[in-house]
């Protein structure tokens, strides 16, 4: 699917990617929901595929994203003007935020982690219902947005986030087998 330009494309692309992950992981294992990821690093670009542990690291980094979004949003609707990323990060370090994020779920357990991700889509998906496809999709509508656009950041959070939540659980799953 091409990258969302309107409301509806982009709460489209973000459900439909929801469900994938759902149907996924919904007939798995206890085996495979808990086992060890263990890739070929060599084979690997980017710095997930060795900070990802299981498939739990996958959900709370994608619980994490949406809650950098849903405080994002929130605060800057209410004057209070920050970055998306948190102090001290930006896109240059984030991959070290992400392992924090990571590190600060040590005891969620894959249930707990399913459920923070269910309900933070929820969420997430409520707010950018609570936007106009101008204020989503029009640079400058919005001045906390900077260069970009919600809607770039909404993509980020969720579809674009979950194809890759998608294409590595795949890859998990295949080298299982």
């Amino acid at each position: 699917m091409a990258r969302p330009t309107t409301k509806e494309e982009l709460i489209k692309a973000a459900d439909d990617g929801f469900d994938k992950l759902m149907a996924l992981l919904d007939p798995l294992t206890p085996e495979e929901r808990n086992g060890r990821f263990s890739f070929d690093l060599s084979k690997e670009k980017g710095a997930h595929w060795a900070r990802d542990r299981n498939i739990k690291d996958v959900l709370v980094h994608l619980y994490e994203w949406h809650q950098l979004l849903l405080n994002w949003a929130e605060d800057n609707q209410q004057g209070r003007t920050h970055d998306f990323l948190p102090d001290g990060y930006n896109w240059r370090n984030y991959g070290e935020m992400n392992v924090k994020l990571r590190d600060k779920h040590d005891d969620t357990t894959y249930d707990q982690a399913l459920n923070l991700f269910i309900e933070s889509h929820k969420k997430v998906m409520a707010l950018a219902q609570s936007f106009t496809n101008e204020q989503l999709f029009t640079k400058g509508a919005l001045p906390w947005t900077g260069n970009s656009t919600l809607g770039s950041a909404f993509i980020s959070s969720t579809s674009s986030h979950y194809d890759w939540a998608l294409k590595k659980i795949r890859k998990y799953l295949k080298g299982r087998k």
